[in-house]
């Protein structure tokens, strides 16, 4: 007979469960101890996952068969927490052709994820050892791409993900960017000009005010480029600031209304913040 701490201890880990997780998924993943248990860092890391599976699952439901069939592609995967949850409680009962693709430049964590997938059965899932910019023209990857997701993918790695999602002319993208000092550098380069231009530029005079300028400019100008190619966008935060400062969400989804008014001022952004060089790499339009 359990002990009413080892009851409380079961209601709690069912609380915190999404309906038919596989605990042998989570085990495996270290999300749960192997007893069964849910540690505090690891119910964090859960809500968070947890939390951003809730925006991917609407997107992916409104698509064609509600999404039995989708191609999605995790950018930075890491460990394929995400993409192993997503499989898991979105894919694998659904008897369609949908795939999961965790895109990883580490080779130790992508040869670990393809083990897992293959000891639960997971067979629709693909574990490719590439960049984000590589895996464009990888020829394992279908020449379309339903979802694309890049969670905490670092600095420009988020440009080389919306740059993937255009060429495999992605429905829906997912971005939680991380660690963005492009733009920043960009910033600092043009600091003395910009000073004796525009009062403006003291916003990002001092230092610490550069980096959060350049982050803050960094996703302005991203959400204006998917914009001006046919997206509609939405910022929203992933969680609570308690649980990561790394938090804001930027979710597209394909119209293939092409906003000019987008292009526009993006356009006038990078003239005023003397960010005219990236508008022949990263954030170059048609």
């Amino acid at each position: 007979m359990k002990t009413n701490k080892a009851a409380k201890a079961d209601a709690e880990l069912a609380d915190a469960l999404r309906p038919g997780q596989s605990i042998e998924l989570l085990k495996e993943l270290h999300i749960l101890t192997r007893e069964g248990r849910l540690n505090q860092d690891s119910r964090r890391k859960l809500k968070q996952v947890y939390h951003l599976f809730q925006f991917i699952e609407q997107l992916l439901r409104e698509l064609p068969e509600e999404g039995a069939g989708a191609t999605l592609a995790d950018h930075g995967a890491g460990k394929s927490y995400l993409g192993f949850i997503i499989y898991d409680l979105f894919f694998r009962a659904r008897q369609g052709s949908g795939h999961v693709y965790g895109i990883e430049t580490r080779g130790e964590l992508v040869e670990r994820s393809r083990a897992l997938a293959q000891r639960l059965g997971f067979e629709r899932m693909s574990f490719l050892n590439l960049t984000v910019a590589e895996s464009a023209q990888a020829s394992e990857l279908p020449a379309q791409i339903d979802v694309v997701t890049a969670l905490h993918a670092c600095d420009t790695a988020t440009d080389d993900a919306i740059a993937f999602g255009l060429a495999k002319k992605a429905r829906c993208m997912v971005l939680v960017p991380c660690c963005q000092a492009e733009v920043a550098a960009c910033l600092r380069e043009t600091k003395a000009l910009s000073l004796s231009r525009t009062p403006l530029a003291e916003l990002w005079r001092h230092p610490l005010h550069t980096r959060e300028i350049g982050s803050q400019l960094t996703n302005v100008l991203r959400c204006l480029y998917l914009e001006a190619n046919g997206y509609s966008v939405t910022v929203t935060e992933l969680v609570g600031w308690e649980h990561s400062m790394k938090n804001e969400l930027i979710l597209a989804r394909y119209t293939g209304q092409r906003k000019a008014s987008a292009a526009t001022r993006l356009r006038e952004l990078l003239g005023q913040f003397g960010l005219d060089a990236l508008g022949d790499t990263r954030f170059r339009l048609a």
